[in-house]
């Protein structure tokens, strides 16, 4: 997505060409201007199975006649842009994937009955492909004004979004942190606020309400990570707050006064710990296991007086054993190992550590780095960043960050792609890109999830969070609905592995 200096300075060259130069050298000036297309697509990474590329240009561009020549292998298909937009068809864009691993584009059009044209741009089609839906949140971006939301699922080899759940159907409160064990779409969890309170867990077909507060727990439960055998669930309980800059340009800060880890037992509706997770001391948070269950992961950082710490909160990249056998018996203390393993820490290198999320073939930790705190989403420092766990180096993923916040973050099963949400178009709301991760952890820049519309962004209202991969179309949201409207609530219990 251009600024309005990018449209201008793109147009500075057209302008001088139609005032002194012949129509040949306006062409050939024009040949070294990138084309102004909206989203970004230029040079960017895609799976097969994704729906097709649709692009804008922008108003500024008083061209005449544009249109777009895509071209792969001996497949060239010709698109006249339409009210602005350039919107290839289905099968036209299946034709250019199948004959080629690259598509060349080159965007046309005539200034005073002379063709003109932009530079050449391509995509590149991996044989990797992608899950077929992703799940996300669509809410106003600030908590302070939104009203309407919802749980949104989108089939990324069409453009079809259709709602898992939206707040009009659970009496208009809150609902976020869903969750999904091993991209099942049958087997998945959020919570709902207010009247309807609690964590919904739905497995088997059968929705379970529960109520997650304990005397032992400081919280409810948040931030859920799903155990790969699906028995256990990983979560956060935290005493958040949230307050407000008149002049900072990160303008909201999100922080906890305190922040334990605890494992939820999805069978005997109870919840464990230990005492490296539940100290005291420290603040633990965002938990995520690793693909073959024995290490759960999460953020620590030294517990300070908050909220006149905030800035001095820095949160390291940890890591425990984590023995489910021992849990199944019900050896809550031997559950855990003793030794907790420092990833990165932010006592020594600075930064702060939040979200981190282990590839699905283990080789490799992708985590969001900012200055301060946990609550990277508001942060304008906030960039992806990735460790090798084979190597304990750090990957290079820079081509993923811009100038402004990138943050959450999953993989697809297969572990050659991740979506994450960031706020580099426009500084307001934020927009999902996926980009390719290639078996030795190379990432290419990152795509804009196409849209049918191409301006459905520029147009778009809500921000999008919490992005996740799933297998399959999600059919839970009519049994949340009648769970939350007629059941009372499981109350759970707090059990071993550490002192109330």
């Amino acid at each position: 997505m251009y600024s309005k200096v990018r449209f201008l300075s793109l147009l500075i060259p057209v302008f001088i060409g139609l005032c002194g130069c012949s129509p040949v050298e306006q062409s050939a000036r024009l040949l070294n201007m990138p084309a102004p297309i909206a989203p970004d697509f230029a040079e960017v990474t895609v799976p097969r199975n994704l729906a097709p590329l649709r692009f804008a240009l922008p108003d500024t561009c008083r061209l005449a006649e544009v249109q777009a020549v895509f071209q792969a292998g001996d497949v060239t298909r010709v698109v006249r842009a339409e009210r602005g937009g350039v919107c290839i068809d289905p099968a036209g864009w299946q034709q250019l994937c199948a004959a080629s691993d690259t598509v060349s584009v080159r965007v046309q059009g005539k200034n005073f009955g002379e063709w003109v044209e932009f530079d050449v741009f391509h995509v590149y089609v991996s044989s990797d492909s992608i899950d077929p839906v992703l799940v996300y949140r669509l809410i106003e971006p600030g908590h302070e004004i939104w009203n309407e939301m919802g749980i949104y699922q989108r089939n990324l080899e069409t453009y079809d979004e259709t709602p898992v759940l939206e707040n009009r159907q659970t009496q208009g409160g809150c609902m976020n942190c869903h969750s999904f064990s091993q991209y099942q779409p049958d087997r998945m969890l959020l919570h709902l606020r207010k009247e309807l309170g609690g964590t919904y867990v739905l497995r088997d077909g059968q929705v379970e309400r529960l109520n997650t507060k304990t005397p032992e727990t400081i919280s409810m439960l948040v931030y859920p990570f799903w155990h790969p055998a699906g028995r256990f669930v990983a979560f956060s309980t935290n005493l958040t707050k949230q307050a407000y800059h008149s002049t900072d340009r990160n303008r909201v800060e999100v922080f906890d006064l305190a922040s334990d880890v605890v494992i939820y037992d999805v069978e005997k509706h109870l919840v464990f710990s230990c005492p490296q997770l539940k100290s005291g001391t420290s603040f633990d948070t965002f938990p995520a296991f690793s693909p073959d269950g024995g290490t759960l992961f999460f953020c620590s950082a030294d517990s300070v007086p908050m909220p006149d710490g905030y800035q001095d909160v820095h949160y390291s990249l940890c890591s425990i054993p984590f023995c489910p056998d021992s849990a199944l018996t019900g050896n809550y203390a031997a559950a855990f190992g003793s030794r907790v393993d420092t990833l990165y820490n932010a006592r020594v290198a600075g930064g702060s550590i939040s979200f981190p999320r282990v590839s699905p073939d283990g080789r490799f930790l992708l985590y969001t780095h900012s200055a301060y705190g946990n609550f990277s989403i508001w942060h304008k420092d906030a960039d992806l960043r990735m460790l090798c766990l084979e190597t304990a180096q750090p990957a290079d993923v820079s081509a993923l960050n811009s100038p402004d916040v990138e943050s959450y973050h999953s993989w697809s099963s297969n572990g050659r792609w991740v979506v994450f949400s960031t706020r580099r178009d426009d500084g307001l709301y934020t927009r999902l890109y996926l980009a390719h991760i290639d078996a030795d952890g190379h990432c290419s820049k990152p795509a804009p999830l196409p849209q049918a519309d191409a301006f459905h962004d520029l147009r778009l209202m809500k921000s999008y969070n919490i992005p996740e991969f799933v297998q399959g179309s999600v059919s839970a949201g009519p049994s949340i609905e009648g769970a939350a409207h007629t059941q009372t609530g499981i109350d759970l219990k707090f059990a071993g592995g550490v002192e109330p």
